[in-house]
């Protein structure tokens, strides 16, 4: 992992308690895979250290190369017809009240793995009408039919990024398109006016500012609610490098202009990431989340400040 003159805002201390010990545990024996493990997220530990983890559904092979992300690039196996049941229980044992589930791409797959989508969240539905869902949604190849299942299953924020501006689209996601991810985006707002929607961007692949402020305003074109930016981190030594290091400064920047072109949520910091403290980006536009069901533990070891590497979502 790049893990080279990072400059000193990208220096994170590192938590370890019981309830990471405990979540990592869950995960493992019921065989749920998360896009925190898979894509190295720099916030695993203190994701899992909060009992919050973001599902990632159809398997941990990507049938797309997308330069930044880390997930296995092959072809993926069949559709795991159990992978909901597990996925349900692991939110009893773990108490969320707040759910995320995003996907591999699955363009193997005559809907896209829309199906699997559906069965997640409306098994999720029936132990707890509570527990808010988000989604976070691949562009399915453009079929606007395939998303419109995903939404007729009722999530409560459906969530699809851009990741970068216009012009890195053929580097940073060759087989996706612009427009096509800003379609999706009028899509759900069109046919779901009450659901929330949510996308985010990444820095430091080679745009520039003028770049970012027209992402920006062309996400909120879309009717979008909530918009997070975060920091590129280079996860391995075949993905992207990192280009430059945005400053803490130029994040507030981008956040202040986010609020003035009308987002409800900007979450805009280096170690942001679309489902980092996701709750809470819900909380502000309005999502009653009921109290968890946990109370976190005492950390049983010590916190140490490390550099962050890898990417997340």
């Amino acid at each position: 992992m790049q893990n080279d003159n990072f400059p000193a805002w990208l220096k994170k201390r590192l938590i370890a308690n019981q309830d990471l010990f405990e979540t990592k545990e869950i995960l493992s024996a019921l065989k749920v895979n998360t896009v925190c493990e898979s894509s190295l997220c720099p916030n695993l530990n203190e994701c899992f250290s909060r009992r919050f983890a973001t599902f990632l559904i159809l398997g941990n092979v990507c049938t797309r190369s997308c330069g930044f992300c880390s997930v296995l690039k092959d072809s993926p196996g069949a559709v795991d017809p159990d992978e909901p049941a597990r996925i349900v229980e692991a939110v009893k044992r773990l108490g969320l009240k707040y759910v995320v589930i995003t996907s591999v791409t699955r363009d193997d797959l005559a809907d896209g793995g829309a199906g699997q989508f559906v069965k997640v969240i409306e098994q999720i539905k029936k132990i707890s009408t509570s527990v808010k869902i988000e989604v976070l949604i691949p562009d399915f190849n453009g079929e606007g039919y395939l998303a419109d299942r995903v939404i007729g299953s009722r999530p409560d924020i459906v969530g699809h990024n851009i990741e970068t501006v216009e012009r890195l689209y053929p580097l940073v996601r060759p087989g996706a398109g612009y427009e096509r991810s800003l379609a999706l985006l009028r899509a759900v707002r069109s046919r779901s006016a009450g659901t929330v929607t949510k996308s985010g961007i990444m820095l430091g692949l080679g745009e520039t500012d003028d770049e970012v402020i027209g992402a920006l305003n062309d996400i909120r074109s879309t009717g979008c609610d909530i918009v997070t930016i975060g920091q590129y981190l280079r996860p391995g030594q075949y993905n992207l490098p990192v280009k430059r290091f945005v400053d803490p400064q130029k994040f507030t920047r981008y956040k202040l202009i986010g609020e003035e072109i009308g987002f409800k949520y900007v979450a805009s910091g280096p170690f942001v990431r679309s489902s980092y403290f996701a709750d809470v980006y819900s909380a502000a536009v309005g999502l009653d989340i009921k109290e968890r069901s946990y109370k976190p533990k005492e950390s049983r070891h010590d916190r140490c400040d490390i550099a962050a590497s890898g990417s997340g979502r």
